[in-house]
């Protein structure tokens, strides 16, 4: 019999793991001794991930979360798996105006960037808050402030996809109050435009354009955790403007009265 300790190492579930900020979760986790479950469409890509992170367990799961039926399969794993850390990444862009937005396209940004986080949050909670720990990181990005932005400053409009990202923003936010005092960590990520498939697949050439590596967006998500970071913006360089941020809003929230303002009564 032998006498070797077994080493229980800490398990993560990544959404979108097949590529980009996804794939960069997968092997910077790998590499701080994760053993993973990651999601994503392309059967593939997910057991060429696994071949490639031969020192972890890897444990593909297929799973559509413009869909229903996928969102279900994930969030089993998340209630059934003992998760350590759940990276909510999966995304679809879909940027055009939205009258133009086919309704297909609006429900599958709706699935993938609000309704799925939200369900595999849920599934992954209990579990988390019965072990006495846990993290939820939430992809977002720095759309989710851009909302007041005039068109000739972001003349690609993406008023439903904008609005996925600051829900994403005010739920992690949220959460975050509502479990900190618990042994749980909730982290809202919100890079900028990262050099990835994401564009290209909705055939927008961003080459010309800066951008950031996926593997520098999950090196900022990580250390932003170690720095007690609700939002971890890794492009922002000044942090207090996150700060001036979420002041403002909570003076607006806290602005408020039952009286009706006199702007709307002279």
């Amino acid at each position: 019999m032998s006498d070797t300790p077994i080493t229980i190492r800490p398990l993560a579930l990544v959404t979108g793991a097949s590529s980009g900020i996804g794939r960069a979760f997968a092997v910077q986790l790998a590499a701080l001794g994760y053993d993973l479950i990651v999601v994503a469409r392309r059967r593939e890509r997910l057991e060429a991930l696994a071949s490639a992170l031969p020192q972890v367990s890897v444990r593909p799961l297929v799973a559509d979360l413009a869909t229903r039926a996928g969102i279900d399969t994930v969030a089993a794993a998340c209630a059934n798996e003992p998760l350590t850390l759940l990276v909510n990444n999966a995304g679809v862009a879909h940027y055009m105006p939205f009258a133009d937005l086919p309704t297909d396209k609006a429900s599958e940004l709706l699935h993938v960037k609000v309704l799925a986080p939200t369900l595999l949050a849920h599934a992954a909670v209990p579990g988390m808050l019965a072990r006495g720990g846990g993290t939820v990181i939430n992809v977002a990005g720095m759309l989710a402030y851009s909302g007041p932005a005039p068109l000739e400053q972001l003349p690609v409009r993406r008023a439903v996809y904008t609005g996925t990202l600051a829900h994403l923003v005010a739920f992690s936010q949220t959460l975050h109050e509502e479990l900190k005092g618990q042994g749980l960590k909730v982290q809202v990520l919100c890079p900028g435009v990262v050099a990835t498939e994401f564009h290209e697949r909705q055939g927008m050439d961003l080459s010309a354009v800066p951008r950031m590596a996926a593997d520098d967006v999950v090196t900022a998500s990580l250390r932003g955790l170690a720095l007690g970071e609700v939002v971890c913006a890794p492009g922002v360089e000044h942090a207090e403007l996150l700060g001036i941020a979420a002041s403002a809003s909570l003076g607006a929230f806290a602005g408020q009265s039952p009286q009706l303002a006199r702007r709307y009564s002279e």
